[in-house]
């Protein structure tokens, strides 16, 4: 088991409720507050599948370039490999709960490019904590999550 089970990364308070470890490999899942604005941007991971749940809320999903608006009830599968990205549209923040299978990728990621927070609070932290793009991006490679730059923007002359 890890030393904390909630963390904080690019606005996202992450709550584990079962880490990989614990279901032999399976999967692991995990709980999400996303501020009004945040999410996770375009990433790929070869070697998981991804299903979300909206909790509550509104949320625009990318897959491969497609991105559809999923509220309260709503399941977002993404096949793996697949590039993929969310984002809370909403004024308020929103819950997801998210799983992936069969986890160890998303167990080491969040683990260690997330800021952990106390076990009992769900407030986002007043500063923007350790984990900064450069951060979240060694540790996505150390993990095996593929972050793509953004695309080049053209250049008026």
């Amino acid at each position: 088991m890890k030393a904390s089970r909630r963390f904080h990364m690019l606005g996202n308070i992450l709550h584990f409720h079962k880490f990989s470890s614990e279901t032999n490999g399976r999967y692991c899942m995990v709980e999400a507050l996303v501020a009004p604005g945040a999410g996770a941007p375009p990433n790929r991971h070869p070697e998981e599948e991804e299903c979300f749940v909206v909790l509550e809320g509104s949320f625009d999903f990318m897959v491969e370039g497609e991105v559809t608006r999923a509220g309260t009830g709503a399941m977002v599968t993404i096949p793996s490999g697949s590039l993929h990205a969310f984002t809370n549209a909403g004024a308020a923040p929103g819950r997801l709960m998210i799983f992936n299978a069969p986890g160890r990728i998303h167990d080491m990621f969040f683990s260690e490019a997330g800021d952990p927070v106390p076990e009992d609070s769900w407030a986002f932290p007043v500063s923007g904590g350790r984990p900064g793009v450069a951060h979240v991006l060694e540790a996505a490679a150390r993990a095996g999550v593929e972050i793509p730059p953004p695309p080049a923007q053209a250049v008026s002359a």
